[in-house]
Order: structure tokens, then sequence, then C-alpha cells
């Protein structure tokens, strides 16, 4: 059965829970600085079962984002509401969900978004939209993805030397990330890892660098034991918080797995035993191959994969 349409839900101080609008008609402004810049802030998250996963989360990181580029954005509680109509509303039209009574599976892709307006406006326009999530995402979960390395074209510390560059904010400006990914596509690829020009590796287009290291020790007692390493990029090397990333670090801390912080270089990701491009909305995509290059054997990436997926599963 098809999903619903798109839903989008317009703050508005005049309705409490955020105004329900048509999508099928013209919403926004054609002079919108949204639209004719890319000058604003969004989120997406992944709402499962009709609850949104990680909000916290990603309303902290909004905020921050509408920090750096002086916007002045509704108070987190009308951003709970409005994601709540959203996702009520998506359900509500969702002939699957209709017909269970509701389902403890089902997937919502939600984004949160902020655009400065038009020219001169009071306040920035902002909005939740509620969409079905792309059936490419769910199936790079299960079967991997190819990578290619591209290089950014600046070094790792251009963020706290150039902060104007807004290299810690998600901005509407993704107009590169998606030219590096049809780059990928051009070239027989699935997604990017970006470099720097002093080497290190930074992050996906739209998503976050992880990899696992084992190692086998002596455990003290005549035997052996299983050192679980974990590492993602610095956070000061210009690239995005991952939402997903820290959660899954925090879970998979509790599950007794050391955790890593660069710097990392690309050799440290074609030695590791796993590699995944970890997001919101796809989740654990596990690396088969970085620019031609097999990562670790297809059955230590579906078992760490596995491993990951399952405590991922413990995140709200």
């Amino acid at each position: 059965m098809p999903a619903p349409a798109t839903v989008l839900v317009f703050l508005d101080p005049a309705f409490e829970g955020g105004r329900v609008a048509d999508a099928s008609k013209p919403q926004l402004m054609a002079t919108d600085l949204g639209a004719t810049r890319g000058d604003g802030v969004f989120e997406s998250l992944l709402a499962v079962g009709g609850r949104p996963r990680k909000i916290q989360a990603h309303l902290t990181r909004l905020a921050g984002s509408a920090r750096l580029l002086e916007l002045d954005i509704p108070a987190e509680d009308a951003w709970r509401r409005a994601v709540e109509t959203a996702i009520g509303e998506y359900r509500r039209q969702d002939p699957a969900v209709t017909a269970a009574g509701g389902t403890d599976d089902d997937e919502v892709v939600v984004k949160l978004l902020v655009t400065r307006g038009p020219e001169g406006a009071a306040a920035p326009t902002c909005w939740v939209q509620a969409s079905a999530p792309g059936a490419a995402g769910r199936r790079q979960r299960e079967t991997g993805i190819d990578v290619i390395l591209l290089d950014r074209g600046y070094d790792s510390e251009v963020g706290e030397r150039a902060p104007w560059l807004l290299l810690g904010a998600k901005t509407l400006s993704y107009a590169v990330n998606m030219a590096a990914l049809r780059y990928a596509h051009e070239h027989g690829a699935d997604d990017v890892i970006f470099t720097s020009a002093d080497g290190r590796v930074l992050e996906g287009p739209t998503s976050t660098v992880l990899l696992a290291h084992l190692e086998t020790t002596d455990d003290g007692a005549g035997g052996v034991r299983t050192i679980r390493r974990l590492i993602t990029p610095q956070l000061d090397s210009g690239i995005l918080p991952g939402t997903s990333q820290g959660a899954l670090f925090t879970a998979a801390k509790a599950a007794g797995w050391e955790l890593g912080y660069g710097p990392l270089e690309p050799k440290d990701l074609l030695d590791a035993d796993a590699v995944w491009l970890i997001s919101s909305i796809r989740l654990l995509a596990p690396v088969n191959h970085i620019d031609g290059q097999e990562i670790g054997t297809p059955e230590l990436r579906r078992q760490l994969t596995a491993e990951l997926n399952a405590l991922f599963a413990t995140i709200e």
C-alpha cells in the first residue's frame, strides 16, 4: 500500500501544536532566503513506531546551528509539539498503520527546518516535515556500501581559524555535499568519505565516520580476551557532531567497548576491522570497500554490524 504524502506542520504561535499545511500547494515565498541563498538550518531524525529517536540531541544541535547563523528560533517545547503533530498526522494517513491499528516498527523521516525568511522578515520561517524513508537507506543498512575518498579542499584546522565557514552548523547549504554524492555515483560508488587537505579523515556528506578495531590480549588467567574499540574523527577537525554517533558511543561504552576520537588518516580506515557511515535516517551502513579495497571480511562486518545494531536499538 502506498505511503501517505508528505506532511508539513508550520510553527505558528496561533496554533499550539503547529499549523498543518497542504504539502501539495506552495507554502514558501520564492524570495525566502532559504531558497535563494541556502540561509537556514535543519535537522533530520527518524521516528519509529510513532516515537522520535534522539529528539533532545537533535533539538540541541538545531539550537546550536541557529546560534551560529544568528537565527532566533522557537523554544524546544514548540518544536516537540510540532514534531508530535507531524508524526501523528503522517501515521493517521498511513494505510499500513491504520489497518494494523498501529505498529511498533513503522518508520517516518522527520525534518526540522528553519529559513531566515524573505529579506527583512521579522522572524524566521520554521516547520516540521514528515515523510516516508527512502528504500535505498534501508537497503544499504543490510547490504553495505562502497565508498570513495574525496578531498574536501581545506585543512582540518580551518574550522577554528575561519568560524564564518559554519562547519559546526547543519545548514541548508548542501550543494557541495550533493555534488560529492553525484560524483560518487558516476564513479560506481554509493557514498563518500571526505578528507582534509592535510590528510585527515573528516565525515561523509550526510553521515559520520565510525571504525572498529579488535585486539586480542592475555586475560591474565591463561586465556584471551577481545578488546573492542570504536573510533570516530576528532570533532575539532571541522566536522558536524553526529547525534547518532554520540548516542551509539554511550551505549557501546556501557557494553564494554573502548572509545576513541582520531585524528584519523585514510590508512586507519583501510586497516580497520570494520567501517561504517552512521546517520539518523540510514542508521549504520557498513562500508564494504573504500577506493576498491575491501574493509575487513564479510563475516566480521556482519558480526560487528549486528552487535552495534543491537546496541543502537536500545537508544531512544
